[in-house]
């Protein structure tokens, strides 16, 4: 078919496989060949040959969590009013904070005119633990699965794309790797068919965003993102006209180009392992898609997860797919929703999202625990901020809200090695600043790597002869409180 006289030069060559690619993306071809150790190596070599893949790595100490899913409430869930009563703010409803220190993100719309929580709050479960059960009923009943942190607290940040990226990447700073990029590059993966790390998006799709990126680490760590309509994974399927038996000729076609140069160019070590490099890729094809084909659940699953309610149904499917995922070896799923920014109208904007998102995300650690899968499997949700016990006031025709307060907010973890039906730690008395036991960004990722079997200390990356690290230097102790 081919001749030996034609040039398939270097550059041709490549510029040939860029054109022809069938559908795969380069991310995830590259995630599958890096697995397969089947790149090749740098055109300039070093001292000493480094290589990235997400084989399985050992751990410094015994790892409770094998997994993680993060469902990441981006603008700042109100802590008083779902998880931390204050029984103080009734009191003084209608008065004067009396104290000082309060920092807005917004003064031009600030009070000081306390605004009390609802008064709907219900001790819930063997543990006691008091929750908005008008707004959580279904949280109310895994409540002795979890440990709710009421002390979070982003020191010297205000506003909302610092407080994500401090959660996210332990820094408020732009252009530093994210955590689920940390967890996979310190612990490779369970799978050699999908991703390492996951992002699904609810309900838009950002593009390049920093909080599943991998920055400074080799790109291998990325986040795929999984969108809400198709294609779930872009470039994953190829256009119709190559699928099935077209498909199966290009891969002939592109194992004879590598060939035919392998056999002018021997000592090209890496090229044979680019024979397969498609073939390769075609496994992920196979292996995402019947992940992502929640049509495989059953009709008791869905309902469970709420997939069957037209509001329920976004949180539902994502969730549903993070099990599917950690249950086929993926190490790091976020499920990223940027809904909860309520500067007015808070009461009633609350209701609206904790009815999109309490029974799909209960239904997850229930489901988890139910498969066994929760002990090994760490479960958080939360954002990046709590709201101030003061009304924000917009104006005229405006109900009142709550401004930003990273000072002290809560967040709930399940499962991965964490106590079930536990507090931890405390706000003051109006929930403004977390007082005891207080827990930053740097505690939680160093408590998060410590449960997957990492010392924060020694999980770094060289970066043009510097030291990248998700925990800075001197910073971040292992929450031991919140532990089993």
């Amino acid at each position: 078919m081919f001749q030996n006289s034609h040039d398939y030069s270097n550059g041709s060559r490549r510029h040939f496989l860029a054109q022809s690619a069938f559908g795969v993306s380069s991310l995830a071809l590259a995630t599958l060949l890096k697995e397969d150790q089947l790149l090749g190596a740098p055109e300039k070599p070093a001292l000493e040959e480094i290589t990235y893949d997400l084989k399985p790595k050992k751990t410094s100490h015994p790892a409770r969590a094998k997994s993680m899913i993060s469902i990441f409430c981006g603008g700042g869930p109100s802590h008083l009013d779902l998880f931390d009563r204050k029984p103080t703010l009734d009191e003084y409803a209608g008065k004067r904070f009396p104290g000082d220190g309060i920092k807005y993100d917004n003064a031009g719309q600030a009070t000081s005119i306390i605004m009390p929580s609802p008064d709907t709050f219900e001790k819930c479960g063997e543990s006691g633990m008091e929750i908005n059960t008008a707004l959580l009923p279904h949280f109310g009943e895994i409540v002795d699965d979890v440990t709710l942190i009421r002390s979070m607290q982003l020191p010297n940040i205000r506003n909302h794309v610092a407080g994500m990226r401090a959660m996210t990447t332990g820094r408020g700073r732009e252009g530093w790797p994210s955590l689920g990029s940390w967890v996979t590059y310190g612990l490779g993966a369970e799978t050699q068919d999908l991703p390492a790390f996951v992002a699904i998006t609810i309900p838009r799709n950002p593009v390049g965003s920093p909080y599943w990126d991998s920055r400074q680490l080799p790109s291998l760590y990325q986040g795929t993102v999984v969108s809400k309509s198709e294609p779930r994974i872009a470039n994953l399927n190829p256009i119709s006209q190559l699928r099935g038996k077209p498909q199966s000729n290009q891969l002939d076609l592109l194992k004879e180009l590598n060939q035919i140069h392998l056999e002018r160019h021997p000592g090209e070590d890496d090229l044979s392992a680019r024979i397969a490099s498609y073939e390769l890729a075609a496994r992920m094809q196979t292996a995402a898609t019947e992940a992502l084909d929640l049509t495989k659940e059953t009709q008791a699953t869905h309902q469970m997860y709420g997939a069957d309610d037209a509001v329920t149904k976004e949180f539902a499917d994502a969730c549903m797919l993070a099990r599917r995922f950690v249950e086929r070896g993926v190490r790091f799923v976020q499920i990223w929703n940027y809904a909860w920014d309520m500067h007015e109208n808070i009461f009633a904007a609350l209701e609206a999202r904790c009815k999109t998102c309490d029974k799909p995300c209960a239904a997850l650690v229930t489901d988890l625990k139910q498969r066994g899968l929760l002990d090994s499997t760490m479960v958080q949700w939360g954002g990046e901020m709590g709201r101030l016990p003061v009304v924000q006031d917009r104006g005229a025709g405006k109900k009142p809200g709550r401004d930003h307060n990273t000072e002290g907010f809560s967040i709930w973890m399940a499962g991965g090695g964490v106590k079930e039906g536990h507090i931890h730690g405390a706000t003051d008395d109006f929930g403004h600043r977390a007082v005891e036991d207080v827990v930053t960004q740097h505690d939680f990722h160093a408590t998060l790597l410590h449960q997957f079997g990492l010392k924060a200390n020694e999980l770094h990356f060289e970066h043009n002869a510097q030291p990248v690290a998700l925990v800075e230097p001197g910073q971040g102790k292992v929450a031991e409180g919140i532990l089993k």
